[in-house]
């Protein structure tokens, strides 16, 4: 008899199902027109019921089946009886017949930190622009990010009615990245992906030194990741504070599986400790290829402004 799946394996495949739940729980607020938006810091940070029953059931569904985890999820919720229909127990058997990297078989559930963004793109799920939306569950061990899943609760929503909505991918660096084709951006062009709706001035400074040949600005840490992976962009370039690690933990680990990068402004790795500051102080620069020219284009200006962590 074949041993048991590792316990990261099991993790990873538990984490499939439940992002495919609360992509569905994303969907179904949304058809129900009830969005229950609430302004968290501002008009630009908001919170939907979907957010907090999808950061409900992801976070309920994984601590049962995996109950020494450390979970950490963007929306601060108080302690309350999730109801049973929110629980996902089901696991991709797919991920489970994958053999899992050498280097993560033995590692135990208290080691493992998970990441949870459950719903990447709220302002844009808010006004209608739906392929921005992702669900993130990222998962980290000793600081580095180590798996992660992302489910796009409205892929193919263009197409209308009749058409199968949604789609799950995840990647595992050592593994690699499975639910999507992976294209790269003709050598010869930089694209860059940025914000929609958190720019400033160095923001737009830091995009224009790159010499982008065009320049996309769309919603969620998400979108852009799957942006990179998929031949739209070959750079996404935020210069600012404002993302949080549970918006980069999972894209990191999917970019990396796929040979790419996520750093901060500096070219320095983030840290996904239990214990660490949520925010990304110094910025997000991400690209699948040529990491280092995207590095160097960076302003001195920008690089005093944003103090690596």
């Amino acid at each position: 008899m074949s041993a048991s799946p590792a316990v990261l394996m099991r993790l990873v495949a538990s984490a499939f199902t439940v992002a495919e739940k609360a992509g569905a729980i994303v969907r179904k607020v949304l058809h129900s027109g009830e969005l229950g938006i609430v302004e968290k810091t501002g008009a630009n940070d908001l919170q939907t019921l979907a957010d907090r029953l999808a950061q409900q059931s992801i976070c309920a569904s994984l601590s049962r089946s995996f109950p020494k985890i450390t979970i950490i999820g963007e929306e601060d919720l108080p302690p309350e009886e999730i109801k049973e229909d929110l629980i996902e127990s089901g696991h991709s058997e797919e991920i489970l017949q994958k053999t899992c990297p050498a280097e993560y078989r033995d590692l135990k559930e208290e080691e493992l930190v998970v990441w949870v963004d459950p719903l990447d793109g709220t302002k844009e799920y808010t006004e209608g622009l739906l392929d921005n939306v992702t669900v993130l569950i990222g998962i980290a061990y000793e600081g580095r990010a180590i798996a992660g899943v992302i489910n796009q609760p409205f892929y193919n929503y263009q197409l209308g009615a009749g058409t199968s909505l949604g789609r799950t991918m995840w990647g595992m660096p050592g593994l690699g990245a499975f639910g999507f084709q992976l294209q790269e951006v003709p050598g010869d062009r930089r694209i860059v992906t940025t914000t929609r709706s958190h720019s400033n001035k160095q923001v737009t400074d830091c995009v224009d030194a790159m010499e982008p040949h065009e320049v996309m600005r769309v919603g969620g840490a998400g979108n852009k990741i799957i942006q990179l992976v998929e031949g739209k962009a070959s750079a996404y370039v935020f210069a600012s504070p404002g993302c949080k690690k549970w918006d980069t933990c999972a894209p990191e680990a999917l970019l990396h599986a796929v040979g790419g990068k996520l750093t901060d402004m500096h070219g320095n790795a983030y840290c996904y400790n239990a214990n660490v500051k949520h925010m990304n102080s110094a910025g997000v620069l991400a690209t699948l290829r040529n990491h280092e020219y995207y590095v160097s284009r960076v302003p001195q200006s920008v690089l005093q402004a944003l103090k690596s962590d």
